[in-house]
């Protein structure tokens, strides 16, 4: 009985004076950062003039694009336009200057028709790896890059790096043996 009543009383234990600062510690500082949250989360006053100062504010950036338009003969984007316009593709019958692969920054190569960022940055981590492609087939080697991607890029881009040794060109069927290919060659039959 002496052990039952003992777990009883470890049990029912009061805690200690320092115990009591720490939780009473832990629940202000709980209610504190409610009481942030609820601060935060409610909306700013605004009132008519500071909405009105913001209005002449916006105005005064739409005249300076205009004048910008004017001067550049580029058409600035209006204020509703701004957070309408969406990226579009550009036309692929405009004019683009050959691009070096060999030395163009992923922003370069990105803005070539066909070639998104993800293969962008495969691109240039390819020339990273291996240095400059040096001509075209070297370019094949990327993954992703295929004989009609290969074809629409030909006449864009440009090599000036040293030429690297190559097993396979851009219209062979692979870039490489497939792994179900080398399994079969190392079982003996």
């Amino acid at each position: 009985m002496s052990a039952t009543t003992e777990h009883l009383r470890t049990l029912q234990r009061v805690p200690t004076a320092n115990e009591k600062k720490a939780l009473w510690f832990l629940a202000i500082v709980a209610l504190s950062g409610s009481g942030v949250r609820l601060w935060r989360a409610t909306p700013p006053d605004t009132n008519a003039t500071e909405s009105a100062s913001l209005e002449r504010q916006i105005g005064r950036v739409d005249s300076v694009r205009a004048l910008r338009h004017k001067r550049d003969g580029t058409r600035a984007p209006a204020r509703d336009d701004a957070l309408r316009t969406v990226k579009k593709p550009a036309p692929e019958s405009r004019e683009i200057a050959p691009v070096d692969l060999d030395l163009a920054s992923i922003d370069q190569i990105e803005a070539l028709p066909g070639v998104g960022p993800s293969l962008a940055k495969r691109i240039v981590a390819d020339r990273d790896s291996n240095g400059a492609f040096g001509e075209f087939d070297g370019l094949c080697a990327v993954k992703g890059i295929g004989p009609a991607l290969a074809a629409k890029l030909r006449p864009l881009v440009t090599f000036t790096g040293a030429r690297r040794p190559l097993s396979a060109a851009c219209g062979d069927a692979s870039k490489g043996t497939p792994k179900t290919r080398r399994l079969r060659a190392r079982q003996p039959r």
